[in-house]
């Protein structure tokens, strides 16, 4: 997600244009109100779709857009003044954008290759030592053919056997602490140690070592497991890199894309040999963090795939400890190397801000998922089919082994449980868990619904006084409106010479050509005026041209775009004929909603006394024409 799709996401847009005086009445699920930018008071012309995060005066304006279109015509600012004002307003924290230089690139390159190298390194270790070997086809059950494709390796005892043979190789002593091989020592002077030997070690010593991909299968790190238990910790991560963040990784997503896409849910578990043992076993839509509390960056991962995810924890993480320390303690305090954290109310929230369906899976008898399936395959099956929505785990952890006839203990229970409720941005949701909590502690839902239950039981604020970056997140980041725009514009930027043919095609079709207004985000029409600018101006160069024009505010979202649609099929008539189809949907989507909305602005005008109706009626016209030419359109592509 680009940090202008965050902006929109974290802003409601009824709160906005309340905010700034209009007075709005709800209409289905979209608000009306007067225009702000013209005098006529007369008619509520004025609409906004919270779903897509857009508004329109379909009065004297006749004009659109999104919160930034809005904020701009509103205060008279330029696009980057009005995304600096609402990142401070959402707590959005705008980074500098700043190119990959040549060098950059080459040097990462160099990264990934002596990491690669090291997979060859340690996985030669490991057919050297036969315990190692034994230990996990016997112990762990993993075949021949899972640690190979799996890139196990082993790094032997010793402080300097991985710093002899890559230097020995060519390699620089500084090469292999980037890449995180390597430890330095701290030192007390400068003068202390003579030599490279006496100055680093390497970091990975006596431990069965894990290839550790990005999502597209480019090595970033390693994960390394104990042999001997008496070792601590037991995972160790690869240092952060330019390369790894552990924060922004999932253990085996690199394999685990498809499967996920083809069952249309991902698992998450706390061990790599745990990710191993049931890929190997047939269940391939499974991943694993890098053994810390799961972060927002690893759920969106997730989320390109499916929304729908399920934590599969054992009993110490997924327990009654576990779950009132994740209530309770801070992120970050969770937040260490080796343990796999469960934080109730974070996950909530970025269920919330993702629309994603989050779910939890409690291992029985003490066992870790590769025991399980090893031990029955359909038991694991089962396990996952039957996960709990979060709030109902935790309810669940709470009070197990509690006796629920106690006063005392159903304030403690309640105490806890109610903020979860309360954080849900969806009121079906809140009331349904209310119900189940009474339920569970028998007492009357009105209780729950009052202040008698002591402890820290949060309360959602009114629209009207919410002040400050909101917690509660709109729909808007998973609008399909919005990923259809994105994947057009990526397409067409990343092969500008598209555009003319496309709008050839569209000419042909009796359509317009394609222009601003057919996006319905200021930061798309902003880059779509960059892209037909680049074409009019028959550049040769259409990407260097693209570069040295992009306004700088959105220099980030067009590399975004451009790394989305890195896989674009080559076929240039494939994709024109998918750029025109996605762009007859956008169209006639658009068209369809406008239609609606002037049949709801008829009625009303003809209750005030009809002054309008007429315009109304030839708006309507139009987008019905409109749809009409769209639709045959549609019907040829098809023959």
């Amino acid at each position: 997600m680009s940090t202008l799709d965050e902006i929109k996401s974290r802003i409601d847009i009824v709160d906005l244009v309340s905010e700034a005086g209009v007075k709005l009445r709800h209409a289905g699920k979209n608000y009306t109100g007067f225009c702000p930018f013209h005098d006529n008071k007369h008619t509520p012309a004025f609409v906004i779709w919270p779903e897509s995060g857009t508004w329109r005066c379909f009065g004297q304006c006749n004009e659109g857009g999104d919160i930034f279109k809005f904020v701009m015509k509103r205060e008279g600012l330029d696009f980057k003044e009005a995304m600096q004002k609402l990142a401070l307003r959402a707590g959005v924290e705008i980074k500098e954008y700043q190119r990959e230089t040549p060098q950059q690139k080459e040097a990462y390159e160099n990264l990934r290759k002596l990491l690669e190298d090291a997979v060859v390194y340690y996985r030669t270790q490991l057919f050297a030592n036969k315990d190692i070997l034994t230990y996990l086809r016997e112990k762990r059950g993993l075949t021949d053919a899972s640690i190979e494709t799996f890139g196990l390796g082993f790094a032997p005892s010793g402080y300097d056997n991985a710093l002899k043979y890559f230097t020995q190789r060519g390699y620089s002593g500084q090469d292999l602490i980037d890449c995180g091989l390597l430890s330095e020592r701290q030192a007390d002077s400068e003068s202390q140690f003579s030599n490279l030997q006496s100055r680093v070690y390497d970091k990975f010593r006596n431990r069965i070592m894990i290839p550790i991909r990005d999502e597209n299968g480019k090595m970033a790190g390693f994960g390394a497991r104990i042999v001997d238990p008496n070792d601590i910790p037991k995972f160790l991560n690869s240092p952060e890199t330019p390369i790894f963040s552990k924060g922004r990784i999932l253990y085996g997503l690199d394999r685990a894309r498809k499967p996920i896409r083809a069952a249309d849910q991902a698992v998450i578990v706390e061990g790599y040999l745990d990710v191993i043992a049931l890929h190997q076993a047939g269940y391939e839509n499974v991943v694993s963090p890098m053994g810390t509390a799961l972060t927002e960056d690893q759920l969106r991962l997730l989320k390109k795939s499916t929304r729908r995810i399920v934590l599969a924890l054992d009993p110490d993480v997924a327990g009654q400890k576990a779950v009132l320390r994740g209530l309770d303690a801070a992120r970050s305090a969770m937040d260490r190397e080796g343990e796999f954290g469960f934080d109730a109310r974070g996950l909530l929230k970025n269920e919330a801000r993702l629309q994603a369906d989050l779910r939890v899976a409690t291992m029985p008898d003490d066992l870790d998922p590769d025991e399980i399936v090893a031990r029955d395959k359909e038991e694991w099956k089962n396990l996952i089919e039957n996960a709990k929505p979060i709030v109902t785990h935790v309810m669940d952890s709470l009070a197990a082994g509690q006796d629920l006839n106690d006063a005392k203990v159903k304030i403690q229970i309640a105490a806890q449980v109610l903020p979860l409720i309360e954080d849900l941005p969806n009121a079906l949701e809140r009331d349904t868990y209310r119900q189940a909590l009474s339920r569970m502690l028998r007492v009357d839902e009105r209780s729950l619904m009052g202040r008698q239950v002591q402890g820290p039981v949060l309360r959602r604020r009114p629209r009207e006084a919410a002040q400050g970056p909101r917690e509660e997140m709109s729909t808007v980041a998973v609008n399909p409106r919005l990923k259809i725009e994105s994947y057009c514009l990526g397409v067409l930027f990343r092969k500008p010479e598209l555009l003319y043919r496309l709008d050839r095609k569209l000419e042909e079709a009796g359509l317009s050509p394609l222009a601003a207004e057919d996006f319905e985000y200021t930061d798309h029409q902003l880059l779509f005026g960059v892209l037909s600018l680049a074409v009019q101006q028959d550049e040769k160069d259409h990407q260097n041209f693209l570069v040295s024009h992009l306004p700088e505010a959105l220099e980030g979202l067009s590399k975004e775009l451009l790394a989305q649609t890195e896989k674009a099929d080559t076929l240039q008539d494939k994709l024109l004929d998918e750029l025109f189809s996605r762009f007859l949907d956008l169209r006639r989507a658009h068209a369809m909603i406008n239609v609606n909305q002037l049949r709801f602005l008829q009625e009303d005008e003809q209750q005030q006394g009809g002054a309008n109706i007429k315009t109304y009626q030839e708006q309507a016209i139009q987008f019905t024409r409109l749809l009409h030419s769209l639709d045959q359109a549609k019907r040829k592509t098809r023959k």
